[in-house]
Order: C-alpha cells, then sequence, then structure tokens
C-alpha cells in the first residue's frame, strides 16, 4: 500500500470555483485501498488559462472541473470527447503526455442512472442551469421522447427544451410525470430552499420514479418525500458517486468495484 507521496506519484487535481473535501477524499480512498500510487488535492484559481498550461506543463495526470469552469475550460484542451460535446460542458480532463482531453463523467453517471427507467416515461425536469443539460441530453441520447423542462428562466428553459427536441413550461406546477427530476438547487443544505420540495406530493405521488440531483444531503426533502411514498428513488449521491467513479478510471485505467466505490462514497461525506 501507498503511505508516501514521493517523485513518482501521479497527481489528480480539481478545480472548482468553492473547493470541497467530497471528491478529495474519494480519490485518495480509492489510492489507498487499491494501492496505487496517486494523490488528489483540490484548487481553486483566478486564472483558468494559466491553470490548465499547468496541466499540461507539469504532467498532472487528471482535473476534475465544477462550476463556474465548465465551459471556459472547452477552448483550453485539445480534444473533447462526445461525452462533453453533447452538452458543451466539461468536468473532467486527462492528460495524456500533454495531450489534454476533455469529459463529462456526470453525463455519463445520469445516462447509467437512467438504463433501467422505461423510455416511454413521461419526464418532467426542473431546472435549466448546467446540470441540467447534462440530464436532458442523457434522457434524449437515452430514448426518451415525452420530456418537459420546467423552468422559470424562459430563456435557458426554451433553448435547453429546443436543442434536445423537448417540451418547455415556465413552471411545472399542474404537471403529472411517470419521472420526476430535480435538477435545481431546492432542498440543497445551506440553501434558502433546504426544507423546501422540488415538487408537491401529489406529483410524487402520480410519479413512479423520483431523481433528485442535489448531493448535498444525501436525504433531500424530495427523496424522503419519494420513499415515505414508496415510490423508486435516485439519488444526487448515486451522480457524484458514479461521475467520480468514472473519472477515476480515466485517470488511473483502474475501474473500482461497486462496494468500494460505495465505500468511498460513504468516506467522501464522514
Amino acid at each position: 500500500m501507498i503511505s508516501m507521496p514521493d517523485r513518482d506519484t501521479d497527481l489528480c487535481i480539481s478545480l472548482s470555483g468553492r473547493p470541497s473535501n467530497i471528491g478529495t477524499r474519494f480519490h485518495n480512498f480509492l489510492y489507498r485501498e487499491l494501492g496505487l500510487n496517486y494523490l488528489y488535492k483540490a484548487f481553486t484559481t483566478t486564472d483558468l488559462p494559466a491553470a490548465v498550461a499547468g496541466i499540461r506543463a507539469l504532467g498532472i495526470r487528471g482535473c476534475g472541473v465544477s462550476m463556474p469552469y465548465k465551459e471556459d475550460v472547452i477552448p483550453l484542451v485539445d480534444r473533447i470527447d462526445q461525452s462533453a460535446a453533447v452538452i458543451d460542458a466539461v468536468n473532467t480532463i486527462v492528460n495524456d503526455d500533454g495531450v489534454l482531453s476533455a469529459y463529462n463523467t456526470d453525463y455519463v453517471a445520469v445516462r447509467s442512472l437512467l438504463e433501467p427507467v422505461d423510455t416511454g416515461s413521461r419526464v418532467l425536469v426542473r431546472g435549466s442551469g448546467g446540470m441540467a443539460k447534462a440530464v436532458v441530453a442523457a434522457l434524449r441520447d437515452e430514448g426518451f421522447t415525452d420530456v418537459t423542462v420546467a423552468a422559470r428562466n424562459a430563456g435557458t428553459g426554451l433553448a435547453l427544451a429546443d436543442r434536445y427536441g423537448f417540451t418547455w413550461r415556465p413552471s411545472g406546477e399542474g404537471e403529472t410525470a411517470d419521472m420526476l427530476i430535480n435538477v435545481t438547487p431546492v432542498g440543497m443544505s445551506g440553501g434558502a430552499e433546504e426544507h423546501e420540495l422540488a415538487f408537491t406530493e401529489q406529483q410524487i405521488r402520480d410519479a413512479q420514479t423520483v431523481f433528485d440531483v442535489v448531493a448535498m444531503p444525501v436525504r433531500t426533502p424530495l427523496i424522503d418525500s419519494a420513499i415515505a411514498a414508496e415510490r423508486t428513488v435516485i439519488t444526487g449521491a448515486q451522480v457524484v458517486a458514479l461521475q467520480a467513479a468514472e473519472q477515476f478510471a480515466l485517470y488511473t485505467g483502474v475501474r473500482p468495484s461497486h462496494g468500494l466505490i460505495a465505500r468511498a462514497s460513504e468516506f467522501s461525506r464522514a
């Protein structure tokens, strides 16, 4: 087991406007468990071009990219994978001998989580921000056709729905669907709407599957209500764990077991 970084250690980093320890703990836990000579460190920056140039110049193996940098890094890399191209947003950079390739593992994770859901389901998505693009693109690419994007921002909401051939509504009130997906901060710890529901209790009862991308807390008010109504749930914690595991595989070439991913996810939130 690797216990101390040395000159041969591969460095992976993250760039975020507000760095957290979740990714750092997740990746470093797996490095230790698998005996890999890697180290993961979170950063922020006020000079994104210089930071990305540093990834190339210093041989940093990989970089997780969070808001507000997901779109701004696109012109700074050499290759855009389809996972990032489909939504014009990047959350992962991989450095292969100075060639920087960009991916979006959020999109990959969401597609994976949608696989068991009947593609004939009526879907109501609340939100039109950056993560909503990954969700709506994944719905389109998984074969869903009856999708409504509910967003108060007419500009972003209509553009998102039009891009993927779906319907926009300024509000989801009164709408029923087989699957509800919250891609807003409603229910997020520390936010102004921390204790609110992203959908009504009636909408939850009418649905079969409830998906909340909010990861902090794991049990949002929406997820709690869906569990109480005995609906199938997909949580933001599942998205975070799967996207991080995909990043880990891109960086190291090693794909951890589901059990190890679950342990890493639990450790990252302890």
